[in-house]
């Protein structure tokens, strides 16, 4: 069928993410540092994307593209990620995305022990994970940088009732005391039968 639907112009693309964060269908992925349509029948044509863009890198275009199918947008609502990369270590210091953000802090273990953890935790958060023991390091420099250097409205915290994850419970608390901000945590315990305690 032919539609109106977003064209993002790659050249002028600065890889912000605005748009993708704007798009409350989840139609737009940051790709190798670039906005990406990939999901067309996700694109309702509003263009809610549009007035945020910095560089004026996303248009309206008349052209074949899937009907937009709000049914499947609905079924996926609370279920991407918002950011990337996702790793506490890879993460940047400094992202928009972390713009009056609620901060989703996670072990890496918590996603596969319960199994609403993107249902129940993911939707509308910035989600960084790790695993102290995998990683033998220490959070809490890292996490002081992002929480100083960002408006992080909250933080949710997910760990497993395993030993090792208190190693991430200790790095956020350290990092929300030495930021010098009053942040709200919260934490959930999942335990290793995939119960939240």
């Amino acid at each position: 069928m032919i539609r109106q639907i977003i064209h993002i112009d790659e050249e002028k693309c600065n890889g912000c993410g605005i748009c993708a964060r704007a798009c409350h269908e989840g139609a737009i992925d940051i790709i190798d540092n670039k906005a990406r349509l990939v999901r067309e029948n996700f694109c309702d044509g509003f263009g809610d994307c549009l007035p945020g863009c910095p560089k004026g890198a996303i248009t309206f275009e008349q052209r074949e593209a899937p009907a937009y199918d709000e049914a499947a947008v609905k079924a996926a609502q609370g279920k991407k990620v918002s950011n990337w990369p996702v790793q506490i270590k890879l993460a940047p210091i400094t992202a928009e995305y972390f713009n009056a953000a609620s901060l989703l802090l996670a072990a890496d273990c918590t996603a596969y022990a319960y199994a609403d953890f993107h249902k129940d935790f993911m939707a509308g958060k910035v989600c960084l994970i790790g695993c102290p023991k995998l990683d033998m390091i220490d959070y809490s420099e890292k996490l002081t940088m992002i929480l100083s250097n960002n408006d992080i409205k909250d933080v949710t915290l997910v760990r497993m009732q395993v030993p090792c994850c208190g190693g991430l419970e200790r790095a956020i608390g350290k990092a929300i005391k030495d930021c010098g901000k009053n942040i709200e945590l919260k934490i959930s315990v999942v335990s290793i039968d995939g119960k939240i305690l």
